[in-house]
């Protein structure tokens, strides 16, 4: 069985074929939705608008989110993973967002990802909703706690998601005030407390992208200790990824951790960069079907030099070019890659137009489900994109 594309018979919000994503991918009972704004062609202007409060752009996007997995014969109840992404500007009001999710999927409670990014490509949309859904929902875990008391759930091909952690307590106050290396340690910790109640540990995390601020840029290499002390006990280290954005969940936040983790035994997956020897993540991990794969930039595997400064569309092809490196020692091709979840910084953002012409000549259909979202920067500041990508190997026909 392989990915096939959603396609609607009815979509009234744009004509979405000819791009370079897919709204959904599906295969047997699972999709992975792309990321999904308010955004509907206005065919009096000709382009694309969004408009309206954060209550009224959250229906929308909700509304098209639904259409497309209910094309993959699924529902509001049958979905295991949402991952919202609030602008800075949505922020304040995203309780009205919260509210909507609530009257959305009622008694359902799916794990909840929130990623606080810049803005998102769309300068007047609030809110970007992606998912991953399952029949029959996935398994929800005897885990609680986290940020929005979203629990934990397990999904295709034994993936567990955990929803956002942030160094806040159970009080609400924030732990390790102005203390980068601590509020890091306690996401780690407090991600392994919802893991070890769920069954699993750290042992079996396979990704941690971690959010911070250009603040922290200064000591951030001081979580490699973190890492090391907690990750990788079971021989293999996740992948990983680093954003900065100007704020993130709560005003005293410098960092905010998304973990998944996996039932399955971790393969590391490297084609030869040595660059990871000494590094506390893998540059992908197997576990079960599905290959996790780290972040990735323009960077130069051997010499880790930032290539192409100023360059989006250079580094766009060496970013790209790197996955498909990966993809092709794993036996896979671009046409397995899942979904693509694109970080783009702010100052390149009237250039990002370019990396569409890359992916079309870099990856094949039926496309990956994507995502892309603006951030302040990224850890080396020569790096104007940064990609999470996720690929699914077939299954074998025996």
């Amino acid at each position: 069985m392989t990915l096939r594309a959603v396609r609607p018979a009815e979509f009234p919000w744009f004509p979405y074929e000819g791009f370079t994503f897919c709204l959904a991918l599906s295969e047997g009972d699972s999709a992975w939705s792309s990321g999904h704004t308010a955004a509907a062609r206005d065919e009096a202007l000709g382009k694309m608008v969004v408009s309206g409060t954060m209550e009224e752009q959250a229906r929308i996007a909700y509304r098209k989110v639904l259409t497309i997995i209910e094309a993959a014969g699924l529902g509001p109840d049958d979905v295991v993973h949402v991952t919202e992404n609030v602008t800075l500007a949505g922020l304040p009001d995203y309780e009205a967002a919260a509210a909507v999710r609530e009257e959305v999927f009622g008694a359902h409670r799916p794990t909840l990802s929130t990623v606080v990014v810049e803005r998102l490509v769309r300068s007047a949309a609030l809110l970007e909703i992606e998912m991953h859904a399952v029949r029959g929902g996935g398994t929800e875990l005897p885990a609680a706690g986290g940020w929005a008391a979203s629990p934990v759930r397990e999904g295709h091909d034994g993936a567990v998601y955990l929803p956002t952690v942030v160094p806040v307590d159970e009080s609400g106050d924030i732990v390790s005030p102005g203390d980068f290396v601590g509020q890091y340690a306690y996401c780690l910790d407090r991600a392994d407390a919802l893991l070890r109640q769920a069954g699993l540990s750290l042992d079996n995390a396979v990704t941690t992208y971690d959010y911070s601020t250009p603040a922290s840029r200064g000591v951030y290499r001081k979580s490699h200790r973190v890492r090391k002390e907690r990750l990788g006990g079971a021989g293999v280290y996740p992948g990983a990824g680093g954003i900065l954005m100007s704020r993130l969940h709560h005003p005293e936040s410098m960092v905010a951790i998304d973990v998944t983790a996996s039932r399955h035994p971790l393969e590391p997956v490297n084609p030869g960069w040595s660059r990871y020897d000494t590094l506390t993540y893998s540059p992908g991990v197997r576990a079960g079907r599905t290959l996790f794969m780290s972040g990735f930039a323009a960077l130069d595997m051997e010499t880790q030099e930032a290539l192409h400064p100023g360059d989006l569309r250079a580094q766009a092809e060496e970013t790209y070019g790197a996955i498909r490196q990966l993809l092709s020692h794993a036996g896979l091709g671009p046409e397995n890659l899942l979904s693509t979840v694109e970080f783009c910084v702010e100052s390149a953002l009237p250039d990002y137009r370019v990396v569409a012409p890359v992916r079309e000549r870099l990856l094949s259909p039926p496309w990956p489900a994507s995502t892309g979202a603006i951030c302040k920067e990224l850890l080396r500041p020569e790096f104007l994109l940064e990609v999470f990508p996720t690929a699914l190997y077939p299954k074998d026909p025996s």
